[in-house]
């Protein structure tokens, strides 16, 4: 059973991507209310619900010990602090790019995204690729570039979408913050910032009072909770496996929101599309037959390592 971390790592992190796949389909019910304002109330709803989750937990005490400890390593508190802005950033952009009807810009965002992650763990981590990883890695790397020079402008949403959860990724992975305490902490960082433009830049009306409990007030508040749980099986997940790993199987997400661009919001789908989503098909099969391939000789060198 060495390998069960391993497996329940993955299992946690396709759960995660699964749900920012469909998370297009309720960004668009608040189209009506500027993307600023819905990361607003995004960024403050997530902060009351891991407050409520952490003492619902009895884990407040926990919190508070993390708060100290990142209070005495400023290497630390720096890295929660801009991953805290990172991922605000990448908050942000998804919303307005749904919101704008540019879902497919947001799927090649996170077809992109894996590669960054890829470069960070060989670069940054040291990780260790095989020759089959390696030919997987390229195939989806032509898939995207070309995909990307198909669309004849600069994909900046794209690119930034990659780079700010690409480096979201690898803070979280070095950070080795307890997924709760971490999220937490992290919407705590932005939320006065989210407060102050809540109380002075002027909305348009989309969250009232009266009555409490309107259409857009529920989605709001409920964009707290949407937003927490993936981030939530994504920190716990991520931890549990190679980096690389976790960026190839971002592209679950992609794909969903793929299909979500082209048959629910009948955005342009060209002949362009086709060679690049089977180029990365094609590299996701070799990817996973050389993680197979290759999972027994890992086993028998983890044995003979504790013999």
């Amino acid at each position: 059973m060495e390998n069960k971390p391993l497996q329940q790592g993955a299992i946690i992190t396709f759960v995660a991507y699964l749900l920012w796949g469909i998370f297009p389909i309720y960004w668009k019910f608040l189209d009506n209310v500027p993307a600023g304002e819905v990361l607003a109330h995004r960024i403050v709803w997530s902060l009351v619900f891991m407050i409520f989750l952490v003492l619902a937990t009895g884990n407040w005490r926990h919190l508070m010990e993390t708060v100290q400890l990142l209070k005495k390593d400023r290497k630390k508190a720096l890295a929660i602090i801009t991953a805290s802005i990172v991922i605000s950033i990448n908050w942000f952009l998804f919303i307005f790019s749904v919101q704008h009807g540019h879902v497919l810009q947001a799927s090649l965002g996170y077809y992109i995204n894996p590669l960054i992650s890829i470069l960070l763990a060989v670069f940054v981590l040291k990780e260790k690729t095989t020759k089959g990883q390696v030919l997987s890695f390229i195939l989806a790397g032509i898939g995207v570039l070309y995909l990307t020079l198909s669309y004849g402008v600069f994909p900046w949403i794209s690119l930034l979408l990659a780079m700010s959860f690409g480096f979201y990724g690898l803070i979280k992975k070095t950070i080795n913050l307890h997924a709760m305490y971490g999220l937490t902490i992290e919407t705590l960082v932005v939320a006065p910032i989210a407060l102050l433009y809540l109380i002075f830049i002027p909305s348009e009306g989309s969250f009232t009072f009266s009555p409490l409990f309107a259409s857009d007030n529920l989605l709001l508040i409920g964009g707290g909770i949407v937003t927490a749980v993936p981030l939530l099986l994504f920190a716990a997940g991520a931890k549990r496996i190679p980096l690389a790993m976790v960026g190839f199987l971002q592209y679950v997400a992609p794909t969903i929101m793929f299909f979500l661009g082209v048959f629910l919001y009948n955005e342009t789908f060209t002949v362009h599309h086709m060679i690049t989503f089977a180029l990365i098909w094609i590299a996701l099969i070799i990817y996973m037959a050389s993680i197979y391939r290759d999972a027994p000789r890992a086993r028998n060198k983890a044995k003979n390592e504790k013999a």
